[in-house]
């Protein structure tokens, strides 16, 4: 799959949520990220930024009941794009990883485009809010993403104090190694893997 083709769109409703995105992997940034919810389009930005990605999101969601739904249904469609975008993962570094500093906060993030997913989040914050995000919404939204696109995904903040910065880290360090394990090798021919194959299963849906 030639790089310009790394581009992928997606539609996902329920009565929580409607999410529309698209992604291009090979991008610098651009888009606009809308959910709702100021902090989440700020680590959105964040993510996009770091990561080179063109990402337009939109979403109408229930946030009567609080930012959850639209958080994890934002990384759900995200992980989703991911995979179509990323296609057979032919001539992919397929692992990244990235150490991010922010002021007093230090984050990093370890990716495997695996077909396997999981995802852990070693983290503990001074805050569980930031503006009107919940912290605990990281976890969930790395789980989403991980799940939808068939990541394997170690991430964490080695330390800090201020709760935005953590978070803030965090995002970036997530979005600089989905960067790098996305990353054309010019020597990977074929599927990097001894199996042959990065798709040994459906990404859930």
């Amino acid at each position: 799959m030639a790089l310009s083709e790394r581009r992928a769109a997606v539609e996902r409703r329920t009565r929580e949520t409607e999410v529309r995105l698209v992604l291009d992997l090979d991008g610098t940034g651009a888009g606009r990220r809308r959910t709702g919810v100021g902090f989440f389009d700020h680590l959105l930005d964040a993510l996009a930024k770091h990561g080179k990605l063109d990402l337009e999101v939109e979403v109408a969601g229930d946030l009567q009941t609080g930012p959850h739904h639209t958080v994890e249904d934002t990384g759900l469609a995200l992980g989703r794009a991911l995979d179509r975008a990323l296609g057979e993962r032919a001539g992919i570094a397929r692992f990244g990883e990235a150490r991010v500093p922010m002021d007093d906060a230090l984050a990093w993030c370890a990716i495997d485009i695996s077909g396997r997913p999981y995802a852990a989040l070693h983290a503990r914050f001074p805050r569980t809010q930031v503006a009107d995000f919940e912290v605990e919404l990281c976890a969930e939204f790395l789980r989403a993403v991980a799940n939808s696109a068939g990541l394997t995904v170690h991430a964490g903040v080695e330390r800090g104090e201020n709760t935005h910065h953590m978070v803030e880290a965090l995002f970036k360090a997530f979005g600089l190694a989905l960067r790098r394990a996305c990353a054309s090798d010019a020597r990977e021919r074929g599927i990097p893997s001894t199996k042959g194959s990065l798709r040994e299963a459906e990404s859930p849906r």
